[in-house]
């Protein structure tokens, strides 16, 4: 499996492991609970692979396989940068109102890979 392989099949990871986070961030929000160390654990994850899925794009781009549309690139940096500012934005804290916020960034981030996974290179 090449790079592209690896980038494919990770954009699908990224778009499955966003989606059920993005259910139990909502799920810690409908319950009124408070975001947990398993949760954040899971979320430092979350971006880990969003910046592995970056770096392997950097190595695909200086390969010369480039995506069909330059907003690809838009898109990588977006999934890479949201997290963190909503971290910053929160300042941490984890009452569930953090959790309804992480919950509306999951399901934002998991629109952001589907629509990556559409501008990418054939």
């Amino acid at each position: 499996m090449g790079f592209s392989g690896l980038h494919s099949g990770l954009a699908n990871t990224l778009l499955l492991y966003t989606l059920v986070m993005a259910v139990w961030s909502l799920w810690i929000f409908g319950r009124r609970s408070y975001i947990n160390s398993h949760y954040w654990g899971a979320l430092i994850i979350n971006e880990l692979v969003f910046i592995a899925q970056l770096l392997i794009g950097v190595i695909m781009v200086f390969q010369g396989m480039v995506p069909v549309r330059t907003v690809h690139y838009l898109y990588g940096f977006l999934a890479v940068i949201t997290l963190p500012s909503a971290f910053a934005f929160t300042r941490g804290r984890n009452t569930y109102r953090e959790a309804m916020i992480y919950g509306v960034l999951m399901l934002f981030l998991a629109g952001v890979v589907l629509r990556a996974k559409m501008t990418a290179s054939v």
